[in-house]
């Protein structure tokens, strides 16, 4: 009979997403429980243990997940969350997060890994602030980011997934293979590789050393000149 009417509530509970949100968002869920109230105005639901959430362009699963806010607007989530964007294809990891689905922007904290797949870009630090709508993701503390042979670390950093673009500051460092390069502000534009530096500019090359033949290998010359021979002269 419990069972029976957990399945009423969640089936009742999705219905009312369906049919009060001021985003004409659909909003899926599945947990171990449930609790909280619903309501037009200020409606709030926390779902616990293996919680799992899905909007039309958001997917997140956590430990404890919370919706809050008119409309269900506020996404909160906590412990062990994996979330994927399905609009950019951007996934992510972290301990804390929440995310409005009016301004679309996700607040990720705690060991941030975030993975943007398409062009293969892979960035971890404290907090990252990612902007659904601009592709803009702001990150901040510990921040370490690698694409293709770069490895980017830096105190705060800018990436615009649309443009490419990695605009670091605090004791920003890239390192190339053998070649490291440190400023105030560095920006590296991710396509092309191009490395723009400003300020207190400091960094090392290793050049490749020429070829030089192996001694073993046979030095080849020109043969001498072969002397015309002449005839003795009849006296």
């Amino acid at each position: 009979m419990n069972s029976f009417k957990k399945y009423i509530l969640s089936y009742l509970l999705v219905l009312l997403f369906i049919l009060t949100s001021a985003y004409s968002e659909k909003i899926t869920f599945s947990a171990s429980s449930m609790s909280g109230t619903a309501g037009d105005s200020n409606g709030k639901t926390v779902l616990s243990g293996n919680a799992h959430i899905m909007t039309e362009t958001m997917e997140i699963s956590a430990d404890q997940i919370e919706l809050s806010g008119k409309d269900y607007r506020i996404i909160s989530a906590s412990g062990n969350i994996s979330g994927k964007n399905l609009e950019t294809k951007m996934t992510f990891t972290c301990q804390s997060m929440s995310y409005d689905r009016e301004t679309k922007v996700a607040l990720l904290e705690n060991a941030v890994h975030l993975v943007d797949t398409e062009n293969d870009v892979t960035a971890d630090a404290e907090i990252i602030e990612y902007s659904q709508n601009s592709n803009v993701a702001v990150m901040q503390i510990q921040v370490n980011l690698t694409q293709k042979d770069n490895k980017c670390t830096a105190a705060h950093a800018i990436y615009r997934k649309n443009e490419q673009m990695l605009e670091m500051s605090g004791n920003p460092n890239i390192t190339q293979g053998t070649d490291t390069f440190r400023a105030q502000n560095i920006t590296l534009n991710l396509e092309t590789q191009e490395i723009t530096l400003d300020g207190r500019v400091k960094g090392s090359v290793t050049t490749t050393p020429k070829e030089e033949k192996s001694p073993s290998e046979p030095v080849q010359t020109e043969p001498p000149a072969a002397e015309e021979s002449k005839e003795p002269e009849n006296e």
